[in-house]
């Protein structure tokens, strides 16, 4: 497993038709894992998503890689390429601005785009207090929101 030391991510870019085939092959593992994500941080700590509150799982994934896949990055790492993307979640503009969620993926090495695998979600669990409990819980991104290296 790849950490944030041993990957060298390209520059943030907008996707080239190579990373909109590889996000296409995953595309229904992404919605399906958002509206697990969901579901599932909404059981023990609803903030996770909270910016999603009044929005439908239908809504929440209702976006299309051609117009909302906005930004990605990539590395070559010894098992291929990890390839991360910024994707806009059209039914999220509120009082913090358009919201998005930065998806991770795998491309082993020389085996085609159909063999492109989903990875995760970014779900931050950032700004812990002195007792080390999380105090920060955003799986919703702003448009500001750094595309970086995450290996949840």
């Amino acid at each position: 497993m790849a950490s944030s030391e041993e990957v060298f991510l390209n520059e943030p870019h907008p996707p080239h038709p190579n990373a909109l085939e590889a996000f296409g092959h995953v595309l229904q593992t992404i919605k399906h894992n958002i509206i697990h994500s969901r579901h599932d941080w909404d059981k023990h700590e609803p903030k996770m998503w909270s910016r999603a509150a009044g929005v439908s799982d239908a809504e929440l994934v209702d976006f299309k890689l051609e117009k909302d896949l906005i930004t990605v990055r990539s590395a070559a790492v010894s098992y291929g390429t990890i390839i991360l993307g910024k994707i806009r979640i059209p039914a999220i503009n509120d009082e913090e601005g358009e919201g998005f969620i930065h998806v991770r993926i795998h491309d082993p090495p020389n085996r085609g785009a159909e063999e492109v695998t989903f990875h995760s979600i970014f779900t931050d669990e950032g700004n812990k207090n002195a007792d080390g409990q999380a105090q920060t819980w955003r799986a919703i991104q702003t448009k500001d929101t750094p595309l970086e290296f995450f290996n949840e």
